[in-house]
């Protein structure tokens, strides 16, 4: 300890406070290594199976390749090969039509239907109707395909249906039709998602305070303005949880119209994804097949990225 001027012993100057707050981020940075040790497991193989086959699939769509020969570098030609296809605006055509199928009219069944479910919540055989409208999700979507072909073939069981009542005029090759196999495809899908959709909706009116119900009926609300007006609005979150999952099905859908009709007849329902396996192990195109998967996955990101800012921004 030394001496001021004044004769006064000088006082040690105080420690710097940097202790404390590196405690802190040293916290945080331990906390930070923990998490990413138990994501480890997990990130490893999404980023063996899916990361870098991504990566790679949007290498080979600047290439000209067989996949047997060597490969031509032929930069973003692919890309200007897919906007200039006709046959890849037919196939865009037809998934937009199928998320009218897979996503406009499940949502729109599965929310009625939860809406009847969550208002006789006690009633009898409510627990077998849940089970019975749940079921199609379960099933494996390929034997989901075979059954419905069944169904739908020359003498399926709806052709039968139509004979027995007296509308065997109506009966048709549905399959096998121009006009009818790919609202015949879509209806399947309608069927399998539908029990989805049912289920998010239900678990989103579970969450609703009754008292908000009990008050839209003091002041008058019958069952469709409580419907409209409280568990619509509410259920804002799961829309954009079944949209987001509908819409994905209805883009990125491979097996059921693979197992139904391949695309046919003709191409009346060629889908982008049935179109990228005609082309990567049919036509010998797999840097056009690689363009088009990469194009594909953007406009599906991009569709669901709108649809949560659109379902965080609605009032």
């Amino acid at each position: 300890m030394t001496a001021t001027a004044t004769g006064r012993p000088a006082r040690p100057a105080p420690a710097r406070a940097t202790a404390p707050a590196a405690r802190p981020r040293a916290g945080r940075r331990r906390r930070r290594a923990v998490a990413l040790l138990y994501v480890l497991p997990a990130l490893l193989p999404y980023t063996l199976f899916a990361v870098l086959p991504a990566l790679h699939t949007a290498y080979l769509s600047l290439f000209d390749w067989d996949g047997v020969t060597l490969p031509s570098f032929v930069g973003l030609a692919n890309y200007r090969r897919i906007i200039d296809d006709p046959q890849l605006r037919a196939a865009a055509w037809h998934a937009g039509a199928l998320i009218v199928f897979f996503s406009v009219l499940p949502i729109f069944f599965g929310l009625v239907s939860a809406a009847i479910v969550s208002r006789r919540s006690g009633g009898r055989g409510i627990a077998l109707v849940r089970t019975l409208l749940f079921l199609p999700q379960v099933l494996p979507l390929v034997a989901v395909a075979i059954i419905w072909r069944w169904v739908y073939a020359d003498d399926g069981t709806l052709n039968q249906a139509l004979r027995a009542v007296g509308l065997g005029s109506l009966a048709d090759s549905w399959l096998g039709s121009f006009t009818w196999s790919l609202p015949a495809v879509g209806l399947i899908g309608t069927w399998v998602v539908s029990g989805l959709c049912m289920v998010l909706f239900l678990s989103g009116t579970q969450r609703i305070d009754q008292e908000i119900y009990e008050a839209a009926r003091m002041d008058g609300a019958g069952p469709v303005r409580e419907f409209w007006s409280i568990t619509v609005p509410l259920l804002r979150p799961e829309f954009a949880v079944a949209a987001s999952i509908t819409v994905i099905a209805a883009l990125s859908s491979f097996d059921l119209i693979y197992i139904t009709t391949g695309g046919g007849p003709g191409n009346s329902t060629v889908i982008p994804g049935i179109l990228i396996y005609r082309l990567a192990f049919g036509g010998g195109a797999v840097g056009v097949a690689s363009a088009l998967a990469v194009v594909l996955t953007a406009v599906i990101s991009v569709a669901v990225l709108v649809i949560n800012r659109l379902a965080r921004e609605a009032p």
